[in-house]
């Protein structure tokens, strides 16, 4: 993604609101067009046989939805209301429905909304399709989710490999896979393997994909099965800390062309869902200095907008990267402060030592009345926020195509 033509873009945005408007800049800024072209080149680079979902829960906002609902393969949900999203925006696409505390509601809108597959996340949960399936007279395409044990590749999240509360024990999935096949109202399409969150090394997902690869031909042959779905989950990473070197799309693309040709199986369709992958670097939240304070020998920058906006930071616990965008105009009769080549702590309006979104970063001149702009906003900032904390005024969302 042209992060730098991005920028423009909102920086553009930005100057134009504070020339016409009072109040200070607080807003989440996307680039859909960026957002478009990113994703369509994914989607083109990938092996004949993969598909690329978006996962929904990264960020579920109607027009991101619609930008990339004919972009992307199809689209993986969380919920009954990420399906509902989904819906109101395509009849028709694709979805992958997720997540370890499915409510017999929530399957049957799955039903009901004709998702493509479920993701079975324990024998009591196959148990329940099986019955609200059977009740509305369907039969379901599912896939098993199991948590391996297996050493994974290190990354910011484990979702298996490890005690979690996401898939069924690998060693129970012999009893899931003779229970599956005894249902009626399930069709056992294959597997859903989703271990990691936030991987950065290119080489060792496409690795990741051939252990899922020998897992599932094992049980294929153990149980005579025919796996026609592979979900090997999404997983791939923004490194916020170093924002020029990112998950290298073209070794893995690379890589995984070589694991396919050693170990895929005719009619394999074998999906990736990401999400933060996507949609992180066409997002931008925009916030304005309103004071800058020294305290116990530190500097202090407090912004309009904070953690309730952009949970992210202090969810992940990282000092977000940001630039700085100046801004000329100064309405008041006394002396702009500002600081030059120090280190400051970015911090919101919140009455908690914890809203703070970056910390002790140097910059070379910063001003009351100037615009933070942290970059890779995208995913999991407004969406994940508790947005009603305090009860300020929510940010704007500006979704820029040109």
């Amino acid at each position: 993604m042209n992060n730098v033509r991005t920028a423009d873009k909102a920086v553009n945005y930005i100057e134009q609101w504070s020339q016409t408007r009072p109040e200070p800049v607080c807003a989440f800024i996307y680039d859909l067009q960026a957002l478009r072209e990113h994703a369509t080149s994914r989607v083109q680079s990938l092996p004949e046989q993969c598909r690329l979902f978006y996962a929904v829960k990264a960020n579920s906002d109607r027009e991101i939805l619609e930008q990339l609902a004919d972009t992307v393969h199809g689209f993986e949900a969380a919920s009954l209301g990420e399906i509902v999203k989904i819906r109101e925006v395509s009849q028709a696409v694709p979805i992958l429905f997720g997540g370890p505390g499915k409510t017999d509601r929530e399957i049957v809108g799955a039903i009901d909304n004709r998702v493509s597959l479920i993701h079975a996340e324990s024998v009591h949960e196959l148990q329940r399709i099986q019955l609200i399936a059977e009740q509305r007279g369907a039969v379901v395409p599912v896939l098993l989710r199991v948590n391996l044990h297996s050493t994974l590749p290190e990354a910011t999240l484990a979702m298996g490999g490890r005690p979690t509360q996401f898939g069924i024990d690998e060693e129970d999935v012999p009893e899931a896979i003779r229970l599956a096949l005894s249902l009626p109202a399930i069709k056992l399409e294959g597997f859903h393997l989703h271990s990691i969150s936030n991987n950065l090394d290119a080489r060792r997902h496409a690795q990741l994909v051939s252990l899922y690869c020998t897992r599932v031909r094992q049980w294929a042959e153990q149980f005579g099965l025919n796996v026609s779905v592979l979900n090997a989950g999404g997983g791939i990473g923004v490194n916020y800390a170093d924002l020029n070197n990112q998950f290298d799309w073209d070794t893995f693309v690379h890589e995984l062309r070589n694991v396919l040709d050693e170990q895929a199986w005719e009619g394999l369709q074998l999906i990736f869902e990401p999400g933060r992958y996507i949609t992180a670097a066409c997002g931008w939240y925009a916030v304005q200095v309103i004071d800058i304070k020294r305290n116990h020998g530190k500097h202090y920058a407090i912004v309009r907008g904070g953690t309730n906006h952009f949970r992210l930071p202090v969810s992940w616990q990282h000092s977000h990267p940001f630039d700085i965008v100046p801004l000329p105009r100064w309405p008041y009769p006394f002396p702009r402060t500002e600081l030059a080549d120090t280190e400051v702590t970015v911090v919101g309006q919140l009455c908690t030592p914890k809203d703070v979104m970056a910390k002790d970063e140097r910059v070379s001149r910063l001003r009351i009345g100037d615009v933070i702009l942290f970059r890779y906003a995208g995913a999991y900032g407004w969406a994940i926020s508790h947005h009603d904390f305090l009860s300020h005024p929510h940010p704007e969302h500006v979704y820029l195509m040109e």
